[in-house]
């Protein structure tokens, strides 16, 4: 469905951020992409999405084929229109506008069955129809989110992709995010889910792959990199499927694991 081959992204003519990024997303499946801050996550989404000139970056080698269509170069409104969405991280709503307004907007592309995708959206985020006409600057987080979401969903979308949606989020929040997110996915939206929070996104995945410095260094069945001594020891800051310690007894989390030497077959 979505195929992303030997991809290349520079910004500003300068800076290599994505080296020959390869990764496919099927149909009907929850494709995880993890790493951490400045893997370049955030940059093949936009790569995806036509967003790169924004800020300054674009394709200098390499392919994004949708439903066996070239749109590498295509742009943005093109790519929404035929039918991939994204909710960027950050939740990105129009503070100054209510929360209907901010659902109008999503259905800008696609006014095909609004009533229909509203009352959806509705059903998936009851909260929403609480503050309807609250202005989505004065809302929690964790509203802003479900209204990104819900935004995103406007435009009856069969990609959708998620950059970071459990950023910020209290653990019942992220639990919430992540179940509504299978609910979308079991209705039959394809999802390319971004994210840090490698349990959450790969207890729900089909498939994942994890980037570093711009590449894939990993990638495999969900359930099998959720129980990768690699992974655990990486990303879940955990080593031989039990916590490590640190010398004071606490738990070790990534931002040290991260510097320790990788195995030549991860670095590789």
């Amino acid at each position: 469905m979505l195929e992303l081959s030997n991809l290349e992204v520079v910004y500003n003519d300068v800076i290599l951020v994505l080296r020959g990024l390869s990764i496919t997303v099927p149909k009907g499946d929850i494709v995880a992409l993890l790493g951490s801050n400045g893997a370049g996550k955030t940059t093949t989404a936009r790569a995806i999405t036509g967003l790169l000139g924004v800020h300054e970056g674009d394709v200098t080698k390499g392919s994004i084929k949708w439903k066996g269509e070239d749109i590498t170069h295509s742009p943005p409104v093109a790519i929404v229109k035929s039918g991939i969405s994204q909710v960027m991280e950050g939740r990105r709503c129009f503070g100054e506008l209510t929360v209907d307004e901010n659902l109008s907007t999503g259905s800008f592309t696609n006014k095909a069955n609004h009533k229909e995708r509203y009352a959806r959206v509705m059903d998936l985020f009851p909260r929403l129809g609480e503050r309807k006409d609250q202005l989505a600057g004065y809302m929690s987080g964790g509203e802003q989110q479900m209204l990104a979401i819900g935004r995103a969903l406007m435009s009856g979308p069969e990609l959708l992709i998620l950059d970071e949606p459990s950023l910020g989020l209290a653990p019942l929040l992220v639990q919430q995010v992540r179940d509504v997110i299978k609910e979308i996915n079991e209705e039959g939206t394809s999802i390319l889910l971004i994210e840090q929070n490698a349990m959450m996104a790969l207890s729900i995945a089909n498939t994942g792959y994890i980037m570093e410095n711009g590449k894939i260094v990993m990638d495999g069945d969900a359930q099998k990199l959720l129980g990768d001594d690699d992974v655990k020891e990486f990303y879940l800051g955990l080593h031989g499927g039990e916590d490590e310690e640190h010398l004071d007894g606490g738990r070790k989390s990534f931002k040290n694991v991260k510097h320790y030497k990788r195995k030549k077959k991860w670095a590789s």
